[in-house]
């Protein structure tokens, strides 16, 4: 969305500037590629993002195989994973964190090896890990964030209203709704949208405004059919993939006055606590402990309400990343000068 000197005007002047290359090694997950492109393109170096998928048996083994080494890649990706070696390799995801473990051995420790995400295995096969709290992982060489790492800052925000300055003239309150879908312990299904929708529409009545709804590639298309028929006549949108034209996320957590997320995505919801503005939530039973404990980690910091409550309209927005980068700077810049 913008260029990443522009988080920060001075990062090329810094006098210890960290030299060479930066690689984000994901597989196709959107939310692993986001996580590890938004910490490289915080690190004031160039950034090359490959996209590399394993072979049976590693896919099935990873991070615990390492024998074989680039076999376990098909022979068309071997050739993106090769010398030169960059300083700096930013993994997401179980797939991406075999790679980075492998990267640790093949330059003999030269290249700083971070993976993101608990990787299950003991965290000293990376010089750093960063694995969310709620993950209950530590470590001398793991970072423990509150959230997920997102690009999201007041820039980013920014360029989001002016892709789509048309939501600006919504009524307000603009409510954002952002949908995921199913998974372990949780069902979004059409009995909880249809439930979310009288909600949301219930408190509508009262407050006016729109309404501006986003789907994501888990939600199940019955859930958006209930949505289209709950909320025809409605202010607002209703995006449930590219047969709606671009995707408006960007602007929708741009011009948001008010963000609904569904309770499954530890990733939607942290980027909806990074905007600034007041975040809900609508959760029906109980939900898995590791989810739990993240819900409960934000509810206690005041940046997550149920979905009825009345919020202050601004809340202070969490953002980690770049303290995330700085603190990986500097044990990179630290361990350099040894």
């Amino acid at each position: 969305m913008h260029d990443p000197a522009t988080i920060d005007p001075s990062w090329h002047e810094r006098p210890h500037r960290l030299q060479g290359e930066c690689w984000a090694i994901t597989d196709r997950s959107a939310g692993n590629q986001r996580q590890a492109l938004a910490l490289a393109e915080r690190m004031g170096m160039p950034v090359r993002h490959l996209m590399l998928s394993l072979r049976a048996p590693w896919s099935w083994l990873s991070p615990r195989m390492l024998l074989g080494g680039r076999l376990a890649l098909p022979a068309s990706q071997r050739m993106a994973f090769a010398p030169p070696w960059p300083t700096v390799a930013i993994g997401c995801g179980r797939s991406a964190a075999l790679l980075t473990r492998m990267l640790h051995t093949l330059t003999e420790g030269r290249c700083h090896t971070v993976q993101i995400l608990d990787p299950r295995i003991e965290p000293t096969h990376w010089d750093t890990v960063i694995a969310p709290r709620h993950d209950g992982l530590t470590g001398a060489n793991v970072l423990n964030p509150l959230s997920s790492l997102n690009p999201i800052d007041d820039a980013w925000l920014e360029d989001g209203r002016q892709a789509s300055p048309s939501l600006g003239h919504l009524p307000r309150p603009r409510v954002g709704v952002l949908l995921g879908g199913p998974r372990t312990g949780i069902h979004i299904d059409t009995d909880y949208a249809q439930h979310l929708a009288e909600r949301l529409l219930a408190r509508r009545q009262h407050e006016g405004g729109s309404l501006l709804v986003l789907t994501s590639r888990r939600t199940p298309a019955a859930v958006a059919d209930v949505m289209r028929t709950a909320l025809r006549g409605i202010p607002g949108l209703l995006w449930t993939g590219p047969d709606d034209g671009n995707n408006p996320y960007p602007g929708v957590l741009g011009w948001a006055d008010r963000l609904v997320v569904t309770p499954d995505s530890v990733n939607m919801l942290s980027e909806a606590c990074a905007v600034g503005c007041a975040v809900h939530t609508f959760v029906v039973g109980e939900l898995p402990a590791k989810l739990a404990r993240f819900h409960h980690s934000l509810r206690k910091a005041d940046l997550l309400h149920d979905v009825d409550d009345d919020a202050p309209a601004k809340q202070a927005p969490l953002r980690e990343t770049e303290a995330i980068a700085e603190a990986l700077r500097s044990r990179i810049l630290a361990a350099q000068s040894m």
